[in-house]
């Protein structure tokens, strides 16, 4: 976790564990793909963003590569589909809150 005096990032790294269906002899883990940077609602009087790191493995003879699908955000914005819709109520906090961060999230 790392903190700055405005705000709180928390780091989530998969785990290095195949998805199902896929053999460990065949695959090998790579690194990590883009990380995605979500903001989620403020802790204590701090904005919390929550950045997701998402392994891929390699095929060891053909050199596909395997990944796990996470669908975190409402299409088209950058909110889970819950927050999106609890925010569609309260668009003034939303827009306010967001504008503060948005470089932020754009790194």
């Amino acid at each position: 976790m790392e903190t700055k005096e405005e705000y709180w990032e928390i780091t989530f790294e998969e785990k290095n564990e195949l998805p199902e269906g896929y053999s460990v002899e065949d695959y090998e883990p790579k690194d990590f793909i883009n990380s995605k940077l979500m903001q989620d609602f403020p802790l204590r009087g701090r904005a919390v963003f929550l950045r997701i790191k998402r392994r891929r493995w390699r095929h060891k003879t053909k050199g596909g590569v395997i990944k796990r699908d996470f669908s975190f955000t409402a299409a088209g914005s950058k909110f889970t589909q819950e927050l999106s819709d609890f925010l569609k109520d309260t668009s003034e906090y939303a827009t306010r809150y967001h504008e503060k961060y948005s470089q932020l999230l754009r790194d």
